[in-house]
C-alpha cells in the first residue's frame, strides 16, 4: 500500500532516494532546511585476483531532500575509510547537536568522531574497554535537549551518557533479559521529554527509560506477527509520541503508540526507482530489457534488512535506511488527511 491508514494515523509513501552516492546507508540524520546526512559503509570484494583492489566505503554523504519527489540533490561527502583522524572503519550511528555538529559512532575503532556541518573534523573521544567511558562496539548515538550524548555500548550491553566533549556522566543497562537489562543493544532515540528508547537487539524489543536510566516500559516481543519484532536495529520517536522500530529481521518498520499499542507495519513501497537508480537503469539497455521481462518487480519495492529509522520532525516524515538496496525510503505522516468522495 502506498498510503497506510491505521488508528487515526496516515503514513503516505513519498519516494526513495538512492544511487551511486549512497552505496550502503546505515543511518541518517536531518539538518536544517532540506539537508539530510546519510551514513554509509560497505566492503565490496568482487574478484579474487591479485590486481583487484577491494572497494571500501565509510563516509557521510550530504543530500538536499525537499518534499518534492525527484528534487533531491547530492551535495557532497566527508570522512573516508581508515583509522586516522576524521576516518571510519565501521561507522554505525549518527546524530546532531544543537549547533548541527555531527557525531559518528565507530564500532570498530570504539570511538566517537565529531565534525561540523561542513564536514570539518573537530575531534574524537573514546577507547576500547569495559570501564566507565570505554566502549566495546558502540552503535546507536543520540543527544538530549541539553546536548548530552547517549551512546549504545553494544557488546558491553549498556548505554553510556557523556557531555558533548566526551566527559563520562553515567550509564545504565547490563547484560540480561529482565526489564532494564539489555542484550547487544543497537539503536537509540530520545523524545522531547528526554525519554530514552533503546533497540534491544537480541531481546527482540525496544525498552524505554527516563533520563536517569530507570526503566519505564517495553515495546514488542519475539516473532513476525503484528507488534512483534526480530532483531530490531533502530528506533525513532515523533513529536506525537509514536514510536517507529526498524524490525531488521522481519524486513519492515513497526509503528507503536507511546502506550506500546501496535499501530501499523510499513514494508516498503518504492514502486518508482530512486532518481539516481533510474539514471543507472536508463544508461544500460540490457538492464531495461531484463526489467521488462520480469514477471513482477514487487520484491524491489520492499525493504530488505533495513537498518536505520529517523523521524524528520520539521517535515513530519519518516526516513528509513533500506540498507541492502542502497537507498532510503520516505513516508510522510499526514495530518488532516482527507479523501474525495467518489460515490456521488
Amino acid at each position: 500500500m502506498l498510503t497506510t491508514l491505521a488508528a487515526g494515523r496516515v503514513f503516505d509513501f513519498s519516494h526513495a532516494v538512492g544511487g551511486l552516492e549512497m552505496p550502503q546507508p546505515i543511518a541518517s540524520a536531518c539538518g536544517t532546511g532540506d539537508t539530510v546526512y546519510v551514513l554509509n559503509r560497505q566492503f565490496e570484494e568482487i574478484l579474487d585476483v591479485p590486481w583487484y583492489k577491494a572497494a571500501l566505503y565509510a563516509e557521510v554523504n550530504l543530500f538536499s531532500v525537499p518534499t518534492t519527489p525527484g528534487a533531491e540533490e547530492f551535495l557532497g561527502t566527508f570522512g573516508k575509510y581508515g583509522n586516522g583522524e576524521g576516518q571510519f572503519i565501521w561507522p554505525v550511528g549518527i546524530a546532531l547537536d544543537s549547533d548541527e555538529n555531527i557525531y559518528i559512532a565507530d564500532e570498530w575503532m570504539n570511538r566517537i568522531s565529531i565534525f561540523n556541518n561542513a564536514g570539518g573534523f573537530l575531534g574524537h573521544w573514546g577507547t576500547a574497554g569495559d570501564g566507565d567511558g570505554e566502549f566495546n562496539r558502540p552503535s546507536g548515538i543520540a543527544l538530549d535537549l541539553n546536548d548530552d550524548v547517549y551512546v549504545v555500548d553494544g557488546l558491553n550491553h549498556r548505554v553510556q551518557k557523556f557531555s558533548k566533549d566526551g566527559r563520562y556522566i553515567s550509564q545504565f543497562g547490563g547484560f540480561g533479559y529482565d526489564y532494564g537489562e539489555l542484550n547487544t543493544p543497537w539503536g537509540i532515540a530520545i523524545d522531547h521529554e528526554d525519554g530514552v528508547y533503546v533497540a534491544d537487539h537480541k531481546n527482540h524489543r525496544v525498552q524505554k527509560f527516563d533520563a536517569d536510566g530507570d526503566f519505564i516500559t517495553t515495546f514488542g516481543s519475539y516473532g513476525k506477527g503484528k507488534g512483534q519484532l526480530n532483531r530490531p536495529s533502530d528506533v525513532a520517536v515523533d513529536p506525537d509520541g509514536d514510536v517507529y522500530v526498524c524490525d531488521w529481521g522481519n524486513n519492515r518498520v513497526q509503528v507503536f503508540a507511546g502506550s506500546g499499542r501496535f499501530i501499523a507495519s510499513l514494508v516498503g513501497d518504492a514502486q518508482q526507482l530512486a532518481k539516481g537508480h533510474q539514471l543507472q537503469v536508463d544508461a544500460n539497455p540490457d538492464v531495461i530489457k531484463a526489467r521488462r521481462r520480469a514477471y513482477t518487480l514487487e520484491p524491489e519495492w520492499r525493504f530488505t534488512l533495513p537498518t536505520g529509522v529517523t523521524f524528520d520532525a520539521a517535515k513530519s516524515r519518516l526516513i528509513v535506511a533500506d540498507t541492502q538496496r542502497a537507498r532510503v525510503q520516505i513516508y510522510n505522516k499526514v495530518n488532516d488527511y482527507m479523501e474525495a468522495q467518489f460515490n456521488l
